[in-house]
C-alpha cells in the first residue's frame, strides 16, 4: 500500500468525514500518544518475569524462534514487524493460511494455551513502546489483505493498529467462526475476505467515528473483563 497516496487523499469522499472527525481530536491523540508509550515500558517491567518464563517454556516445547514476527500494516500504511510470542510450528506461514481456523494443526501445544488467554499478544508492549501500535486501535493486517480494503476501509489505517479493539472484542471467537465458514466450502481466506473482515470493519470505523481517549479507556477495560471471563 503506497503511504503517501493515503496521506494525499485528503479530498476523497470516503475519508474526509473521519480525517475531520480526528482532526478534532488533538488532544486525545496526544493523551493516547503519552499513555501508550508510558503504560507499555511500566507493564514491559512488570510483565519481565512472565516474558522470561514463556521464553523458556516455547523454546522447551517445540523447535523454532521464540517470537513470531510477521510484516503487517499501521498508520498511514506503513509496514511494521508484529511481536508475538510464537504459538505454531516453525514456519507455519508456508505451511497453510495467514488466519488460523478453529484447532488448526499447525498450533503447538503451549500456543493452544497462551492464545486462549491472548498472552501470546504480551510481546507487542514492545511495538507499542516503538510507536508502531497503540494499545487501542484497528488489529494489523497483512498487507495481502489491507490491499483488498475499500476507500472507506482505509479510514482505520488513519491511527496506528492495536492491540485491542471493539471488533477484537466481538471477534474473541474468531478461530471458530472461520473453521464455520470453512466447513462450509470455503477456503480460509475467502472467509476471511468475504465474511469477516466486512463485519469487523463496521466495529473498526465505528471506533474511528466515536474515537476518544476515555473511549480508548472503556475498550481496555472490556478486554479485560472478557479475557478473565
Amino acid at each position: 500500500m503506497n503511504t503517501e497516496r493515503l496521506k494525499e487523499k485528503e479530498g476523497t469522499a470516503a475519508l474526509t468525514p473521519y480525517r475531520t472527525i480526528l482532526a478534532s481530536k488533538k488532544v486525545d491523540l496526544a493523551c493516547k500518544c503519552v499513555f501508550d508509550r508510558v503504560l507499555a515500558l511500566l507493564l514491559i517491567i512488570f510483565f519481565s518475569p512472565l516474558l522470561l518464563f514463556f521464553v523458556i517454556w516455547i523454546r522447551l516445547d517445540s523447535p523454532g524462534s521464540v517470537f513470531y514476527r510477521q510484516e503487517r500494516i499501521t498508520q498511514y500504511g506503513r509496514k511494521f514487524k508484529i511481536y508475538k510470542f510464537r504459538t505454531m510450528v516453525a514456519d507455519a506461514d508456508k505451511k497453510g493460511s495467514l488466519v488460523t481456523v478453529g484447532n488448526d494443526s499447525r498450533i503447538t501445544r503451549v500456543g493452544s494455551l497462551i492464545r486462549k488467554y491472548r498472552l501470546d499478544e504480551i510481546p507487542q508492549l514492545f511495538n507499542v513502546l516503538a510507536g508502531d501500535m497503540s494499545f487501542v486501535g484497528v488489529r494489523p493486517e497483512v498487507e495481502r489483505y489491507t490491499n483488498c480494503y475499500t476507500e472507506e476501509m482505509k479510514a482505520t489505517l488513519l491511527l496506528p493498529a492495536g492491540i485491542t479493539s471493539p471488533a477484537s472484542i466481538a471477534y474473541k471467537d474468531e478461530d471458530m467462526l472461520m473453521e464455520h465458514y470453512t466447513s462450509l466450502g470455503m477456503t480460509a481466506d475467502e472467509a476471511y475476505l468475504q465474511k469477516v473482515l466486512p463485519d469487523k470493519m463496521r466495529y473498526n470505523l465505528e471506533y474511528i467515528r466515536t474515537f476518544s481517549f476515555w473511549n480508548d479507556l472503556r475498550i481496555m477495560v472490556q478486554t479485560v473483563i472478557k479475557v478473565v471471563k
